[in-house]
């Protein structure tokens, strides 16, 4: 009996957290952040050097304790660089993401339009070429929970000492989910480029301006928070083969704030089919409640770049108070991209972020 008392608890906590009118939802995140261009920043919509790009990203978090249902996050994303006169272009995307968490499935499904536009500042011989970009994102959204995966007190049979699954639940608002909301993104970015293949960037966006409501009862007063981001970082060449690929990220969104950086080493054979191998390490801060901001995690990221593809691995060591439940593992995530070469080749106008 206490046994069961105990496995109803966090499922009736789960479902408190997601219908309460003033709990707010939050968006998943990337340790990859940077190979994931498309949820970072609308204004980095056709930043890289080719005619096309493809990215996917998937990260697997907590499965050593939330196994067989630990979060789990899917994004794909396409786009297109468009040259409007000999050094401006306009970026045009799609982007899609899936989320779920815990034992209820609580599920967020995201389709976004984007566009952006990528103006050359100043550039020249002996001149490092200077380059702005604004982007915005219009899209649809849907968050839903599984109630099947779920049981209620009503449902326990005190006789069996087991939740009987045939019995009506009694709650009011099972099997709804959220309205389909308007999501709108916007943000900018500004990046130069230097002749030895280094590159320095500085970008912001704010994501979520209109509040969509999301409550799965109905009630208009729960919507998702703005989220504020700015990141810079940048690639500095140290020898021929060798660079340093620095970066930081900063977000707050409602009382949640994080900030992480980090460092890849680079290592690249510079030739025609280039082969580059990045390593490094990147650290995440967050406020945890009222106990100030510290230490949650270390990732520590592999990446392989092959002429037209980049791939990326990474896994989070937890090092939070977390770690007497996971025992320091916490999370792993894959990310692919595809560049598609323009049709002539042409002088680098996007750095490789």
């Amino acid at each position: 009996m206490n046994q069961s008392r105990l496995l109803v608890l966090p499922l009736l906590l789960v479902v408190l957290k997601c219908t309460l009118p003033e709990v707010h939802a939050q968006d998943p995140r990337f340790s990859q952040y940077f190979a994931s261009p498309w949820n970072l920043n609308p204004a980095m919509t056709g930043a890289f050097d080719g005619r096309w790009r493809v990215t996917a990203n998937y990260r697997d978090q907590w499965s050593s304790f939330l196994a067989p249902v630990p979060f789990r996050t899917y994004a794909a994303a396409a786009d297109v660089r468009l040259g409007v006169s000999r050094n401006d272009y306009v970026g045009l995307g799609i982007g899609l993401m899936h989320d779920e968490a815990g034992t209820a499935r609580y599920v967020q499904n995201k389709a976004q339009l984007g566009a952006a536009f990528l103006k050359q500042l100043s550039g020249g011989p002996r001149r490092a070429d200077h380059f702005l970009s604004a982007g915005a994102q219009l899209g649809f959204g849907q968050n839903n929970i599984d109630w099947s995966k779920l049981w209620f007190s009503r449902q326990f049979d005190p006789t069996l000492e087991i939740p009987d699954l045939t019995a009506g639940n009694g709650e009011p608002n099972a099997d709804a989910s959220t309205n389909i909301y308007l999501d709108f993104n916007a943000g900018l970015l500004w990046y130069t480029l230097f002749d030895n293949n280094g590159f320095l960037y500085a970008g912001g966006a704010l994501h979520h301006i209109n509040k969509p409501a999301i409550s799965i009862t109905g009630d208009s007063d729960e919507r998702l928070y703005s989220r504020w981001s700015a990141h810079a970082g940048g690639q500095v060449p140290m020898n021929e083969n060798f660079s340093l690929v620095p970066g930081v990220l900063v977000m707050k969104q409602g009382p949640a704030f994080e900030t992480d950086f980090g460092l890849n080493l680079r290592y690249s054979n510079n030739d025609y089919n280039e082969l580059a191998l990045r390593l490094g390490a990147w650290a995440r801060l967050g406020n945890q409640l009222d106990s100030g901001l510290q230490m949650d995690a270390i990732a520590m990221v592999a990446m392989l770049e092959l002429e037209r593809w980049m791939l990326g691995v990474s896994y989070d060591i937890t090092v939070s108070s977390l770690t007497r439940a996971n025992n320091s593992r916490g999370a792993f995530e894959l990310s692919l991209t595809y560049f598609h070469p323009a049709e002539r080749r042409s002088k680098v106008v996007c750095p490789r972020f």
